[in-house]
């Protein structure tokens, strides 16, 4: 008797919250026609909206699945449409207080973890972004660069964004000085001090969420958003990681970074080059200019693994807009990119452990991989890591890079089936914030190169040589001996080339097989004209 007062105490108080929620909604929807009529008010009308949105999606989660058994197709049908109704809703809410509200849709949408329903619906926020009018924008550079007109420093400044954003919009721009073409970035006015009451809402409400329903505990998400939105505002830190980057791909000449102009950058303005290309996912673009597809994958998934295994230094913004193909390069092409604001360094135990776990994961060795997956404390967690990132199960006998067998995906169905919301939960809060991290690049990364049209190997084998690569950067702990050392890179370039034989079988076997199926369809159309010919010469002596 309790217990049940205690749940239905619970639901009591999130029914009260969320009907306060929607009557504040109503009263603020017809009170205040302007949303920069007061940061306060402004502030407390978006956190209202947030609250009535979360609430109501997690009761409309409890009382929808309520008595539905979880082993059925009523259960899983009434979670699907559940998904996609939430995310609606979660985007309407986005859209509506816009700001880093749009910045934490994207986020979330990035991450492969959260339902497919979710990150495609909220991945409508990557180009959702409506520009300040220029003179508050003007107001920002004025304030920030020190001068009364831009003429004093802009030979011309086009008004018109050439791109914006969820915090702020990018103008081009010709400096007086040297009539050089540059991008001048300008952060939107007010933005820190919403940033600062938004992101106390989303925490007290993913606490809240947690208190009310213990199984949604979201408070991870929470912590890794308010990380990269802290670090984005500041243009000064994002002009010193792309001058890192910079640095790191100096000798790349597939890759360019454009250079900062530290005169007129400040942690609200930032000016750099202007770099031109087209969005890295423009297929109409690649086709008209004869870049191949595969190739542009190719250079990308080497560009990014290049960072985590080696550099332990990521861009952590990896969708389209920020990636741009230049028609110009070694290949056709050279990758130009663009904004630096959510940038991560990784703990180097970390990068040479997920070096490790590539390799386990490349030649299938589940102990290995357990062990790793011990040390990033998921424990029996682990097993799913070849499901997330080579798309087969830890125990699957097929070859990589060739996907999953039908009873072997039935069979990885039907384990998921007992996996709970507070499983997935604990998984997430259980992995490190570096892991985190790299599996939101990992999912970005593998819609780019799907979209491109690249196999899935493309990927793998880029992962598999960098991450070999990576491991090679570190002595052999075992003797710090100039003769140990290149023992130690002797042995991990050997089980390079064994890789790549491997690799190289595989793409032979999948070559016969693609000629084998070709050459039996069109022996069975050739037998199917030939019987068409023979057919049609017997019919008219049957007729006569």
């Amino acid at each position: 008797m309790v217990t049940r007062r205690r749940i239905f105490n619970k639901y009591l108080i999130a029914v009260v919250i969320a009907g306060a929620g929607v009557t504040f909604q109503t009263l603020t929807s017809n009170s205040f026609h302007s949303s920069t009529d007061s940061p306060f008010i402004n502030g407390v009308v978006r956190s209202y909206r947030a609250l009535f949105t979360i609430t109501s999606t997690v009761i409309d989660y409890k009382f929808s699945l309520y008595g539905l058994n979880p082993h059925t197709d009523d259960y899983r049908l009434t979670l699907s449409e559940l998904h996609l109704r939430s995310a609606k809703r979660i985007l309407t809410m986005c859209e509506a207080n816009k700001g880093i509200y749009i910045k934490a849709g994207q986020f979330v949408a990035a991450i492969r973890q959260v339902p497919k329903e979710y990150s495609r619906t909220l991945s409508s926020l990557q180009d959702h972004a409506i520009p300040f009018q220029f003179e508050a924008i003007k107001q920002v550079l004025v304030s920030n660069l020190g001068f009364n007109c831009l003429s004093e420093f802009f030979f011309s400044f086009d008004e018109v964004p050439v791109a914006a954003a969820s915090i702020a919009q990018v103008h081009h721009a010709v400096l007086v000085k040297d009539r050089q073409e540059v991008a001048v970035k300008v952060q939107y006015p007010g933005l820190e001090y919403q940033m600062k009451f938004d992101l106390v809402t989303m925490s007290l409400l993913s606490k809240s969420v947690g208190w009310i329903f213990p199984g949604y505990r979201f408070q991870w998400l929470v912590t890794e958003f308010e990380k990269s939105i802290a670090s984005e505002l500041d243009f000064i830190a994002e002009a010193k990681n792309l001058e890192r980057i910079r640095e790191n791909f100096k000798d790349n000449s597939m890759v360019r970074v454009p250079n900062v102009f530290w005169d007129f950058t400040t942690r609200q303005v930032m000016t750099m080059e202007f770099c031109r290309g087209r969005k890295v996912d423009d297929l109409e673009f690649l086709k008209e200019r004869g870049i191949s597809e595969v190739k542009v994958a190719k250079t990308l998934a080497e560009v990014f693994a290049e960072m985590i295994f080696v550099h332990g230094f990521l861009h952590g913004d990896l969708h389209p807009g920020n990636i741009l193909v230049y028609p110009e390069g070694k290949n056709g092409f050279s990758l130009v990119l663009l904004d630096f604001g959510i940038c991560k360094q990784l703990n180097e135990d970390f990068r040479l452990k997920y070096c490790e776990l590539w390799e386990a994961l490349v030649v299938k060795d589940s102990a290995k991989i357990q062990e790793i997956g011990e040390y990033f404390g998921v424990g029996k967690y682990s097993r799913y890591f070849p499901v997330i990132f080579t798309g087969r199960t830890i125990d699957s006998k097929s070859t990589l890079g060739e996907g999953m067998a039908v009873e072997e995906r039935n069979n990885l169905k039907q384990e998921l089936k007992s996996l709970k919301m507070e499983d997935i939960s604990s998984f997430m809060e259980s992995l490190p914030t570096d892991f985190l991290t790299v599996l939101r690049t990992d999912g970005l990364l593998r819609s780019l190169t799907s979209k491109l049209g690249a196999p899935l190997r493309v990927r793998l084998l880029a992962y598999a040589e960098y991450a070999l690569y990576g491991l090679s950067l570190k002595s052999d702990s075992k003797s710090d001996s100039a003769i140990g050392v290149v023992l130690f890179r002797f042995k991990i370039g050997l089980r390079y080339v064994q890789l790549r034989l491997l690799f190289g079988i595989l793409g032979l076997v999948s070559w016969l097989e693609s000629i084998k199926h070709t050459s039996t369809r069109r022996f069975k159309a050739l037998l199917a004209s030939a019987g068409f010919v023979v057919r049609n010469s017997y019919r008219p002596l049957s007729t006569t």
